[in-house]
């Protein structure tokens, strides 16, 4: 059996341990590439992306005699809250029947079915990874002098402002990209200039490193999260937090709410009285606090990092190829 794949520094040669298949694999990284091998594979399997899963949705749609079994691994999908998404969303749709088999890091599919018609009898579910694991060293500590919040994707700043000027305790976030966050769907609506007194802004040099050191000094970590999103944002971010064992305050939802149980404080979205009590309990209470730091570093612990995640998608996988051929 011939694989072809995206997933960087997968096997070229493999057995499943829970199918008993074996054969060998391609790691492509172009979409040509791709077409180029397609005849001479059993299965595709893209991982995390998706302008060439639509490529190749559209290939397998307009020539259908090269289409092949297709198992997507973390597909993020948004809202469509624009006219252009709205216009978009029908063809995304029509062109995501091509794909055999989602495998998600959330649960909650409503969202997924109801703008793109991916449902759950298309759909496996496999826990998320923090990225920092086996790829970076970290300090794991439950105590630290600040607030945090930190993210791009989908996030809700404008709610965390308001929560905590109500606040006294000290907050910090990253120096904002703004055409990132536009970009990436946050609401960050307040000026600079006039953000709550205990907020400061840190210096942000992009690095891996220096976002590590944020997350080792903070003693609490917040990740407000907007109510339209319908994927997993958020889902690395606090899965990276929760592996340096601090304590985490996040939006109820997608990714949340169907997959945490007391890994995390969750909160509902856009309420920020909710949020500045929930803030306020978990910086005064400290057994609540740890008790939920060392419970979110178990969980991710437990999730492995980035082999794992990619050897649970590969098996499962092709379980459903097995399947599949069983008829």
């Amino acid at each position: 059996m011939r694989v072809l794949t995206n997933t960087v520094r997968f096997p070229e040669r493999w057995k499943s341990e829970s199918t008993g298949l074996e054969g060998t694999a391609l790691v492509c990284h172009r979409f040509s590439d791709f077409v180029r091998h397609l005849r001479r594979c059993d299965m595709v399997l893209v991982n995390c992306d998706p302008p060439l899963t639509f490529r190749l949705c559209a290939l397998f749609t307009l020539f259908p005699f090269l289409r092949k079994p297709l198992v997507v691994n973390d597909l993020v999908l948004r809202t469509p809250l624009t006219l252009r998404a709205r216009l978009v969303r029908p063809v995304k749709k029509l062109l995501l029947r091509r794909v055999d088999r989602f495998i998600h890091h959330f649960l909650d599919l409503e969202g997924y079915r109801k703008y793109f018609g991916i449902g759950p009898e298309r759909s496996s579910y496999t826990p998320s990874k923090p990225n920092f694991r086996y790829r970076n060293r970290y300090a794991v500590s439950s105590e630290g002098s600040y607030i945090l919040c930190y993210g791009r994707s989908e996030r809700d700043y404008d709610t965390l402002f308001e929560a905590v000027s109500r606040l006294p305790y000290p907050v910090v976030i990253p120096q904002p990209d703004f055409a990132k966050m536009r970009y990436h769907r946050s609401r960050f609506t307040w000026p600079l200039s006039k953000l709550p007194p205990n907020v400061r802004i840190a210096a942000d040099d992009g690095s891996t490193g220096g976002l590590i050191r944020l997350i080792e000094g903070a003693k609490l970590v917040v990740l407000p999260i907007v109510k339209s999103r319908i994927g997993p944002s958020g889902i690395g971010t606090y899965m990276n937090v929760m592996l340096l064992e601090k304590c985490t305050i996040i939006s109820g939802g997608v990714s949340t709410s169907d997959v945490l149980t007391d890994q995390a404080l969750l909160v509902p979205p856009e309420d920020p009285d909710a949020l500045a009590e929930t803030i306020r309990r978990a910086w005064e209470d400290d057994a609540l606090r740890i008790r939920t730091a060392q419970a979110g570093r178990r969980y991710a612990e437990e999730c492995g990092g980035e082999p794992d995640v990619h050897r649970r998608f590969f098996e499962l996988a092709l379980q459903w190829y097995q399947s599949r051929a069983r008829g």
